[in-house]
């Protein structure tokens, strides 16, 4: 006969990316598990073989094998994750093996691996919800939209077959729940990453040489994040009252957006910085005026949207589900994807220094509120305890 004491309560987390970076998918991921180190589960985490050191007390970093050619691991779909995919299939089913583990964690694309894993061992897993992938696919390649329906066919009993969905935002709650009414599903949103600086520096507007409003993005430049209709926008504004600063994308990246915004003849007023730590990221918000966030496709709420918030700096978005589902008009100047209404909205910020106040008072206020680590720590710890038990003691 079992005691509480013997009942398991290690935790596989599947987490399909290089690991760790300084991006949103592995800075959502070392959260997860330093909080379930926290809580008292003991935490193997099993990641690409890319990424820099890790570690954590309670949390026992693991990789896939580094076969050559696999270098470079980028976000999104490609034939170099699929095979790194199949590489950690391989790689968890021996520890699935020696040792019993009392849920697998499944982050995005894994949940697959997760369901294939419990077949075998009988093991439950959560499926961590970050994005629907027949979404982002059927968006990247718009050719394959015939092959969505399978797709999706197969997120649905993902969803189905699960013990739990941990949906990063509303939308892909509701979402879960409409598939999946029997399966306990709760929104675990990402949270602020950065510190407010006592002092704000002028580093970035000195070194940019920046005279009016500072205007600021962060995150990757890929296709979906919108930065195609920023610059059209910023290039509609009145060259002499702002500045705007681009941190963060790849190299290559980088020099493509360079060259579109000379071409639009606003190579001098737009700086691109490129990456910058986590640790920092607070004094970068501080010294703006105005942070944007363009996006224009996707469903999840885009994570520097909680620190964009907690800056106490005011917020432009696309009034889109993705930034609506988290963001109101009491908290962010919203308006249509389109660079016209995205230039009037910029605008009308720089011109009002009452709003922007306003705005950037009412954003933090919001993210003290409801996107603290304290209260992710609480959902969290709240859906395991409904879905997995209670850690030991």
């Amino acid at each position: 006969m079992s005691t509480p004491a013997q009942i398991p309560r290690d935790v596989l987390v599947l987490a399909p990316q290089p690991f760790f970076q300084e991006r949103g998918t592995p800075i959502a991921v070392r959260l997860l598990v330093e909080e379930l180190a926290d809580a008292g589960y003991t935490v193997d985490l099993l990641t690409f073989h890319e990424g820099e050191p890790f570690a954590y007390p309670g949390v026992e970093l693991l990789r896939t094998p580094a076969l050559p050619g696999l270098v470079g691991l980028k976000p999104g779909f490609s034939l170099k994750k699929l095979v790194c995919d199949l590489l950690m299939l391989c790689s968890a089913v021996p520890l699935l093996k020696k040792r019993r583990y009392c849920v697998v964690h499944a982050v995005e694309e894994s949940v697959f691996i997760a369901q294939l894993l419990a077949s075998l061992f009988r093991v439950p897993f959560l499926y961590d919800m970050d994005s629907l992938l027949s979404q982002q696919l059927g968006n990247k390649f718009p050719v394959l939209q015939r092959g969505m329906g399978l797709l999706r066919w197969f997120e649905k009993q993902a969803m189905r077959q699960s013990s739990g969905v941990l949906a990063v935002c509303a939308s892909l709650q509701e979402r879960a729940r409409q598939e999946a009414p029997a399966v306990p599903a709760a929104v675990l949103e990402d949270i602020n990453l950065a510190d407010v600086p006592a002092t704000v520096p002028t580093e970035i507007r000195d070194r940019c040489g920046i005279q009016g409003c500072l205007l600021m993005y962060v995150g990757n430049l890929e296709s979906y994040q919108g930065i195609d209709l920023l610059l059209s926008a910023f290039a509609g504004l009145p060259q002499d009252n702002s500045g705007l600063v681009i941190i963060g994308g790849r190299k290559e990246d980088i020099a493509a957006y360079s060259q579109k915004s000379r071409a639009l003849g606003i190579g001098e007023r737009v700086h691109f910085l490129g990456p910058r730590p986590v640790g920092e990221l607070g004094l970068c918000l501080a010294q703006a005026d105005i942070l944007l966030s363009p996006r224009i496709q996707g469903s999840n709420t885009p994570m520097k949207i909680y620190s964009y918030l907690a800056s106490g700096k005011p917020v432009i978005a696309t009034r889109l589900p993705t930034h609506t589902q988290v963001l109101d008009s009491s908290i962010a100047l919203l308006c249509a994807p389109e660079p016209e209404a995205f230039a009037a909205a910029m605008q009308a910020l720089i011109q009002d220094a009452g709003r922007r106040t306003q705005l950037g008072q009412a954003g933090r206020e919001r993210a003290e509120a409801r996107y603290s680590r304290a209260a992710y720590r609480n959902k969290l710890r709240n859906f395991y305890l409904k879905t997995v038990g209670p850690p030991p003691g």
